[in-house]
């Protein structure tokens, strides 16, 4: 068995070599090419970005548009306390009991004929539409949701 790992060893290490060996082949070559385009064979390929530095001016230009943008922002803080009287709230808008009414019979009317179409007995609709008041035709739109009897 120790043969068998010596061999094993040997047969990588030749490898190794000959995987070196074309290697250094193929960087020769690389630098040969780089040489023909101009470029120095040990530079690398890209160099890193140029960082950007911004003068002193540029800051002292920005620096003063910033302290005048705090001072509109407390200015107008200042003007808003300064206000003994605060703005009374908007009331709130309430429906009329009729509007609300009529509201909610047209959605029971709508419910109605919904449930018509899922297949109720026009019967039973109707028992609800007398319960519920809504049989009376009504001019306008609202027609179309009625129910013939």
């Amino acid at each position: 068995m120790a043969k068998h790992t010596n061999t094993d060893n040997s047969l990588l290490a030749m490898a190794l070599v000959g995987y070196e060996a074309a290697k250094a082949k193929i960087n020769a070559a690389i630098a040969e090419i780089q040489a023909r385009l101009g470029k120095s064979a040990g530079a690398p390929t890209q160099s890193a970005p140029k960082k950007r530095t911004m003068s002193a001016a540029g800051r002292k230009r920005i620096a003063a548009a910033q302290r005048k943008r705090w001072a509109a922002l407390k200015k107008g803080q200042a003007k808003g306390k300064s206000a003994a009287k605060p703005a009374a709230p908007k009331k709130k808008r309430k429906m009329s009991a009729a509007a609300r009414k009529r509201i909610g019979d047209a959605a029971r009317k709508r419910w109605l004929l919904n449930a018509r179409l899922a297949g109720r007995r026009p019967s039973q609709l109707r028992r609800r539409l007398r319960r519920l008041q809504l049989a009376q035709p009504r001019k306008g739109p609202a027609q179309a949701f009625i129910l013939p009897t």
